[in-house]
């Protein structure tokens, strides 16, 4: 299995499982609506949602160590393509029309990126200086998108992609280099790398979870979009990644984002209530799990403005691709 289609392949087992703990947790919050965290951490099925999440987070990892960020990242998409099938059937209705023609958009513009972006291995990392100056440089953006004034929902959002698209890029440079037998596996890079993927991803969540607070559908759909952006701009311009066929190639790639970004914002809308889901249920599994599940149950058109999912206080969060 050469290394492009085995990033494919992990990429498409971790948006499988981060799907289906999203889902499997939305269920097991609507049924424990007002049961409060004590009891989740006493329920087995909360806790193998837990186990999938930590399994996709580990595939993904896996697939930056086969592919490039130009094409893992996007992939990350996958996520929402699989927890509509998976959502629809857990609570016993029909894939709608639109739904389908999110995912059909997704996957086409998907498979555009996957022509133009495959590649070797990844062999080339962040040094100690690099990585400094990209994480410096996130957190001046992070801060200017951060700062108060109008849409803050969406500017938090973006922030958020782009820490946790920094945090991928941080994360390659850190399974590349540990498993490169040339060096110690505490060496100083991968310590301090490490240490920034950290700070990084949880700060992702943060602004996520802030992000959030005004509704799902919009925000969401930045969240997935500015991830892989800021992930491809890294490994362009600092790891030597390339795109593959020139100028067509290029063009290719900016097309295929496009209708993949079609059909994210269309996934991130679309998905009917259940007609069993009490709508207070809602703003209790937004604090909790992987938001393609809190998407899941908003009606057509009322991620906006959706006051249910103001997320409650809690120090629980979701754990998402890096």
């Amino acid at each position: 299995m050469n290394a492009t289609l085995a990033a494919v392949v992990l990429s498409l087992f971790s948006a499988v499982a981060y799907a289906a703990a999203a889902v499997a947790q939305e269920r097991l919050a609507s049924r424990s609506a007002g049961s409060g965290t004590l009891r989740l951490l006493a329920s087995g099925a909360w806790w193998w949602s837990v186990v999938l999440n930590a399994s996709a987070a580990l595939l993904h990892v896996a697939a930056l160590k086969y592919g490039t960020l130009t094409l893992v990242q996007p992939l990350g998409a996958l996520t929402l393509v699989a927890a509509v099938p998976l959502g629809a059937r857990v609570a016993g209705r029909r894939v709608s029309a639109v739904e389908w023609r999110g995912t059909a958009l997704t996957l086409l513009g998907l498979a555009a990126v996957l022509v133009t972006a495959s590649g070797p291995a990844p062999a080339d990392v962040l040094s100690v200086p690099q990585a400094l100056a990209v994480a410096g440089t996130t957190a001046v953006l992070i801060g200017g998108l951060s700062r108060p004034g109008a849409r803050p929902g969406l500017r938090h959002a973006t922030a958020s992609g782009f820490a946790s698209g920094v945090a991928s890029a941080l994360t390659q440079t850190v399974t590349v280099a540990a498993t490169d037998r040339s060096d110690s596996l505490l060496s100083a890079q991968v310590v301090v790398v490490a240490l920034l993927v950290a700070a990084f991803a949880a700060g992702g969540l943060l602004l996520s979870q802030t992000a959030y607070q005004g509704g799902l559908g919009a925000p969401l759909a930045v969240v997935t979009l500015a991830n892989p952006v800021a992930a491809a701009v890294i490994g362009l311009s600092l790891l030597g990644e390339r795109l593959q066929g020139g100028a067509a190639g290029v063009l290719l790639t900016l097309v295929g984002a496009g209708v993949a970004a079609w059909g994210v914002v269309t996934l991130s809308r679309s998905a009917p209530e259940p007609a069993h889901l009490a709508a207070d249920s809602v703003g209790d599994l937004a604090d909790d799990e992987h938001p393609v599940a809190a998407v899941l149950a908003l009606e057509p058109g009322s991620a906006a403005y959706e006051p249910s999912l103001v997320p409650k206080q809690s120090n629980s969060g979701h754990l998402t691709a890096l």
